[in-house]
């Protein structure tokens, strides 16, 4: 009951207290997991499409499961660092820009030592607002101007 002897509804007492504002920030961080992690498994769904690798071949290269990967393609686990760098290994992609897609390695928090200069086929295939087709081009363009001031 409440001080008016009305008597309060579930909802009401479930919104109240310091409870409520923990469940609340609990919630508001599986959400943001959940959402890392989505991202994360399109990252790593980009790549193995660059790469062009199907999952079956990705899992071999790895030493994962195949089931595994594609939950972890779809967001629906947080892999480990051992698997992280796996998947980074097969993939030829930078074992860092992969720890930072999954939120493991954010500014300095890398053992305090300053970051690797970022590399450039690393960040085309990092960028999110580029579709497969348009990074599979830059990094054909990049590569050959590459190989030309060789």
């Amino acid at each position: 009951m409440d001080t008016d002897g009305e008597v309060e509804s579930p909802i009401e007492r479930a919104t109240r207290g310091p409870r409520a504002i923990k469940d609340r920030v609990i919630k508001d961080q599986s959400q943001s997991l959940q959402a890392h992690l989505e991202t994360l498994g399109h990252f790593i769904h980009s790549q193995r499409k660059l790469a062009n690798l199907s999952l079956r071949e990705l899992a071999e290269r790895t030493n994962v499961s195949n089931p595994y990967l594609s939950q972890i393609e779809r967001g629906l686990h947080e892999p480990s660092v051992r698997v992280l760098r796996s998947i980074a290994r097969a993939l030829n992609v930078s074992a860092e820009t992969l720890l930072a897609q999954a939120g493991i390695l954010e500014g300095d928090e890398a053992g305090g030592t300053q970051r690797p200069e970022p590399n450039t086929e690393d960040a085309i295939r990092a960028d999110r607002f580029l579709s497969d087709a348009q990074k599979e081009a830059l990094l054909t363009v990049y590569r050959s101007y590459r190989a030309a001031s060789a």
